[in-house]
């Protein structure tokens, strides 16, 4: 007996489509699909959610201090003639910032393994490169997802039958975070 479902395919074909859906079930919140994949995604899914929130609060705020250029009223860089040269003039500012302890690290990598990249493209801007901005998941999960579920010990998602799929009859599901 397998520990698992091959759902018809290539070990690559399918660690990318649980990787695929497993991605879009975190980023939307809930995705339709059949009930072997579903089961499946779940497996997957819920051990992120767990370890987001066993290392949620793993972390050490420090104060670093920061180059950032100074900007005129156009929002573009103020440049001053040094030597001949133009160079861009540089402000110090003080920031505070979240340093992942060595298990929080970890635990990011080992999602970021798992979890593809999301792209979000805002509508006005459909089909350019321009105004597209890459989504962190990792920290998604650990800045809302895994506050969400601290008080719940597992069960971090629902899976609701639909019914038959019209083409070959498969049961479609909706699976849900709770």
């Amino acid at each position: 007996m397998a520990g698992y479902r091959k759902l018809g395919r290539t070990s690559s074909q399918r660690k990318a489509l649980l990787r695929n859906q497993v991605t879009n079930l975190l980023y939307h919140g809930k995705i339709v699909t059949t009930e072997a994949k579903a089961k499946e995604i779940r497996r997957i899914a819920e051990s992120m959610i767990a370890l987001a929130v066993r290392e949620k609060d793993n972390y050490e705020t420090v104060k670093v201090q920061a180059k950032v250029a100074q900007k005129d009223k156009d929002g573009k860089r103020v440049k001053e003639v040094v030597d001949g040269k133009k160079v861009t003039v540089f402000d110090t500012v003080e920031k505070e910032i979240k340093k992942d302890l060595p298990s929080r690290l970890h635990a990011r990598r080992q999602m970021k393994k798992v979890l593809y990249t999301v792209k979000e493209i805002p509508t006005e801007t459909a089909g350019k490169k321009k105004g597209t901005k890459e989504v962190d998941l990792t920290n998604m999960l650990f800045e809302e997802i895994a506050p969400k579920y601290a008080d719940r010990n597992g069960g971090y998602t629902r899976i609701v039958k639909i019914g038959p799929r019209k083409g070959d009859a498969a049961m479609e599901v909706l699976i849900e975070l709770v």
